[in-house]
């Protein structure tokens, strides 16, 4: 097994282990939908929408706090020693559990007592949501040492109301007071969204960035300003925005000079582990032994470090 991994990029609400799917659902009266997991080609939309089933075993304190353990020990035991968990608490509370008084924080707190040091986490705001949102997001974060950085999570819609441009404030306010900033952009979509990102957001990192190599311009952006592009290869492949991991860009990258590491995404819907992650990388086209060896160095340099404000 390969060990040392940086996993930079896994949802918490993507991530639970089949047993515990089972188990939720049935103390909840569910049944598990036979079509949860993601298949080649699915498109973005369906694949987003799978996430309702997951987070509806996802609205108490408990719940969260033992997935996000699982998920901790699970990373390990695929050699991750460099993990950090991203989900959005806003998205775990449904008007029972409101009734029940939990609230954004109580579902954060929760997943920080689950991952008890063992992973950094990030906060995500969804594209589409309020500006003040997503500033609340920040704000939680800022009060809580173990968040580590936000993220902008999903996709822009034609009829959302709040654009990239619109969550400036909150990502500024972010960066001000020491937190890491990702965004996913550019996932099946223009180049110009990873450049908005980098230029508005102020993001260091970028989830997928799979059209990156389609505009020079952008391309040069990043690689002059050290931006890290979270790869995640079977995702990318399930989402339609690369037709096989064959085909991804994740060589050409590096030999351009692009700073970029291997995430899993999500390990139940996706079916992957980190381990197979990178060995797929390692079997691309392309790939040397120094290239893998700046792809893994990189993972470890690229996790978000709490900065004192």
């Amino acid at each position: 097994m390969m060990t040392g991994l940086a996993d930079l990029h896994r949802h918490l609400d993507g991530s639970l282990r089949p047993a515990t799917v089972r188990e939720l659902a049935g103390a909840l009266g569910q049944e598990v939908p036979a079509e949860l997991l993601f298949r080649p080609g699915m498109g973005l939309a369906e694949a987003l929408a799978r996430f309702s089933f997951t987070l509806s075993l996802l609205r108490t304190p408990e719940a969260v706090q033992r997935v996000a353990s699982e998920i901790c020990e699970d990373a390990l035991a695929e050699g991750v020693d460099v993990l950090e968990l991203r989900f959005g608490p806003q998205l775990h509370l449904d008007a029972a559990a409101r009734r029940q008084g939990i609230t954004v924080a109580t579902i954060l707190d929760a997943a920080l007592a689950g991952v008890a040091g063992r992973a950094g986490v990030i906060l995500c705001g969804i594209y589409g949501e309020p500006a003040a949102s997503v500033e609340a997001l920040v704000e939680l974060a800022v009060s809580r040492p173990g968040v580590v950085g936000v993220d902008l999570a999903g996709g822009p819609l034609p009829e959302h109301r709040a654009r990239l441009a619109d969550y400036r404030e909150a990502f500024s306010h972010a960066a001000r007071r020491g937190l890491g900033r990702t965004v996913h952009a550019g996932e099946g979509r223009p180049p110009s969204e990873i450049r908005d990102a980098v230029e508005i957001l102020g993001a260091q990192r970028i989830g997928h960035g799979t059209t990156l190599l389609d505009d020079p311009a952008v391309t040069a952006l990043c690689r002059e300003r050290g931006v890290v592009i979270e790869a995640c290869l079977t995702s990318n492949v399930h989402t339609g925005v690369i037709e096989s991991v064959k085909l991804h860009p994740l060589v050409r990258w590096l030999k351009l000079g692009v700073r970029a590491t291997v995430c899993t995404d999500n390990t139940l819907l996706s079916n992957v582990t980190a381990t197979a992650e990178y060995a797929q990388a390692r079997d691309l086209e392309g790939m040397t032994d120094e290239l893998f060896a700046q792809l893994i160095a990189c993972g470890h340099k690229a996790r978000f470090h709490r900065q004192p404000a």
